[in-house]
């Protein structure tokens, strides 16, 4: 029950992750403006959806899911934080959905990395 239960949260992160690439990658009007206001506009937007990329790509290799999370939360903590000081809760008229999706990525990335703790290149020994 709670493997099928990580997979869910590990496939649910991974894609709220990976649904994001398609607008990063391409361009798409939203995350353009969302890069070119935090001053960062086109290098930042690939750059993080390469990493949004291999966190999820990792997140859903079992041997790798803890590592993945780590560097999920760390690519989702500057949303949140560029969310709450430049860019508001609400972009473009969304209601707030990219922040709340934010939020989910993060919650779900902190469940998965302490599930998976032991796991974590470096800092996993730390937890043996």
């Amino acid at each position: 029950m709670i493997n099928a239960l990580m997979w869910v949260l590990r496939l649910l992160v991974a894609g709220i992750l990976l649904q994001t690439l398609f607008f990063k990658f391409t361009g798409a009007a939203e995350s353009v403006y969302i890069f070119r206001t935090l001053g960062i506009e086109p290098w930042g937007r690939i750059a993080s959806g390469v990493v949004e990329l291999i966190a999820a790509a990792l997140i859903l290799w079992p041997q790798t899911t803890g590592l993945g999370a780590i560097i999920a939360l760390g690519v989702i903590s500057g949303a949140i934080v560029s969310h709450l000081t430049k860019l508001g809760i609400e972009v473009q008229g969304d209601g707030g959905l990219l922040f709340y999706l934010a939020l989910v990525v993060f919650a779900g990335s902190a469940l998965l990395a302490w599930v998976h703790r032991k796991g974590i290149p470096v800092i996993g020994v730390w937890f043996a």
